[in-house]
């Protein structure tokens, strides 16, 4: 499974959301890949799952995965009950 990340420069915030995602997966026993990278660069990244804010969410539908919107970036129930459902999702075809 992967897991893109995205953001308008593609550093700070995506890394940020790139390292809880890391960690909710780790609790969750899920093996995935995740990288970040800026919205730019997104169609060029095939994911099963893309996580962008959801200022940026909705240029990320279409790209064939997953779409995972977040409302607070910092906010790690969100991310882990969004990333949770998702993986959910994929995981069952």
């Amino acid at each position: 499974m992967k897991i893109l990340v995205c953001c308008g420069s593609g550093l700070g915030s995506s890394f940020m959301i790139e390292m809880n995602i890391k960690n909710v997966l780790k609790e969750l026993g899920v093996e995935a890949e995740v990288t970040h990278c800026d919205l730019s660069s997104a169609a060029g990244n095939k994911s099963d799952i893309y996580v962008g804010t959801r200022d940026i969410a909705t240029q990320l539908v279409g790209l064939g995965g997953e779409v995972v919107s977040l409302n607070n970036m910092i906010d790690k129930q969100e991310l882990k009950e969004k990333i949770t459902a998702a993986v959910e999702k994929v995981s069952q075809g």
